[in-house]
């Protein structure tokens, strides 16, 4: 009886692991062949190359600009002739000498005088100014006080470049631009001052 069992239980499962080992074997086939293939990107077969069309002409434009022309100066007004009056001596009547009276002159406006323009100096350029040769001068006092050949290289240099910021400043001041002359005139100072200490 078990042996009848047994068969019994074999011939159930038998359907059972044959469709079990064909999912197995199917599975196994899609892995070998669909999953492990690497996915492509699709391309375009190659075909002709594109047709560039010539790029147009390039044409620069140049203007020419003519410098701006101070507008045309008007001749002066002629000066009218002194017109004398002109007196015709008639002979002596009888009757009442008739006066004559003179043509009247036209008026002419006398012209201005072209204005010439006026050079104001700013009185802030002149402070600044003194106040750049002051810094100057005493830039140029401590630089007497120290003697050149007893520096240190770092100290030579100091020197020297407070010189020439001193002869910068000059220079600014000729040219007429105190703000910079101003500030090279203080960097002289400094640097002569912390060499006399």
């Amino acid at each position: 009886m078990q042996n009848s069992k047994f068969n019994m239980q074999t011939l159930k499962m038998r359907p059972l692991a044959v469709f079990a080992f064909c999912i197995l074997h199917f599975a196994f086939a899609f892995a070998l062949t669909g999953c492990s293939a690497k996915a492509k990107a699709q391309t375009l077969p190659d075909g002709p190359p594109l047709a560039v069309p010539a790029a147009p002409p390039h044409e620069v434009a140049i203007e020419q600009i003519a410098a701006e022309e101070p507008p045309p100066e008007l001749p002066p007004a002629p000066e009218p002739a002194p017109q004398t009056p002109t007196v015709t001596r008639t002979p002596a009547r009888t009757s009442a000498p008739r006066a004559e009276t003179p043509a009247p002159q036209p008026a002419v406006a006398p012209q201005p005088p072209p204005e010439t323009p006026a050079v104001r100096a700013a009185p802030a350029a002149s402070a600044n100014e003194s106040k750049v040769r002051a810094l100057i001068k005493k830039a140029g006092e401590d630089l007497l006080l120290v003697d050149y050949k007893k520096l240190s290289k770092e100290g030579q240099g100091q020197y020297d470049q407070s010189k020439r910021f001193s002869d910068e400043a000059q220079e600014a001041i000729k040219a007429r631009n105190f703000p910079y002359a101003l500030t090279l005139a203080e960097k002289a100072a400094t640097l002569a001052a912390e060499l006399v200490r």
